[in-house]
């Protein structure tokens, strides 16, 4: 499950209970939008930190994380320490997904910080250098372009290791950002509709996206393709026909995702509770 940390899921009570109820539930993972500020005007919005907190403390087998952090937006040491201290409260279950942010203008340009999106990419590169170097608990000597940490030793480290997975985001068909997720332990595409402005993503899609990252990649360790779709509760044969296709195309996640608008925590309500979309 994917909620935003907008709207009506700005509550954390309520959130934990989605939490608690998708985990009774046999749903595998909950993760939790980024934002400070929306793109498309005003709207209520929670600390996605705080919301984390919450599902850490209401799960106890779950995975759970951002989808998707913009690593640039923040400074490297209290992330590492926000993560840390995270994975170690439940038990090593933490993923952190990380991206540029969505979209620039609001992420960056709200605060006067540049929009460009090679410079973002680079201090999102520079951020996970140094997030992986801190979490390993080894003394950390980096001087990049944007980022510092000099002769710093972060303790305790993440229960996970040598760390816990770490998923990129990007816009499906753009191929540049798989170069960056190659190094890391997966992607999380967004695939979306134009025309009806929403996520659809397709066996087709993911067949191609999984072929490119095969021959973008040259490790055989393990690697996630998580693929963000909507399926209906009500329709439990169609929705295992989508995610079994998507899976035969070579995803390893199905995340069911939810957006800010009216109605949209009861929709998630009523999806948890209808359990997850598995292979009969």
């Amino acid at each position: 499950m994917s909620v935003p940390n907008l709207g009506e899921f700005t509550d954390p009570g309520q959130v934990a209970e989605l939490a608690r109820r998708a985990e009774a539930a046999g749903w595998d993972g909950f993760f939790v939008w980024d934002h400070v500020v929306f793109a498309y005007g005003p709207i209520d919005t929670a600390d996605p930190w705080v919301l984390l907190t919450v599902v850490a403390a209401a799960t106890t087998r779950i995975r759970f994380g951002p989808m998707v952090t913009p690593v640039a937006r923040y400074r490297p040491g209290p992330l590492a320490r926000r993560t840390t201290t995270l994975d170690r409260m439940s038990g090593g279950r933490l993923v952190f997904g990380a991206g540029l942010g969505f979209t620039l203008p609001a992420e960056f340009g709200t605060w006067g910080e540049s929009v460009r999106p090679r410079e973002v990419a680079d201090r999102l590169d520079e951020g996970l250098a140094v997030l992986a170097g801190l979490w390993s608990g080894e003394q950390v000597d980096f001087h990049g372009e944007h980022l510092t940490a000099t002769e710093v030793t972060f303790r305790p480290t993440p229960i996970q290791r040598p760390r816990p997975p770490v998923w990129i985001g990007c816009d499906w068909p753009h191929r540049r950002p798989l170069h960056r997720a190659v190094r890391w332990d997966g992607v999380a595409p967004t695939m979306v509709d134009p025309a009806a402005g929403s996520w659809r993503p397709t066996p087709a899609a993911v067949t191609e996206l999984v072929a490119t990252i095969g021959e973008l990649r040259s490790s055989t360790d393990p690697f996630d393709v998580v693929i963000t779709g909507r399926t209906l509760a009500t329709e439990p044969a169609a929705a295992r026909e989508t995610t079994a296709a998507i899976a035969a195309a070579g995803a390893t996640w199905w995340v069911e995702g939810f957006r800010p608008g009216p109605g949209e925590y009861a929709a998630a309500l009523r999806r948890i509770e209808a359990g997850p979309p598995r292979a009969a």
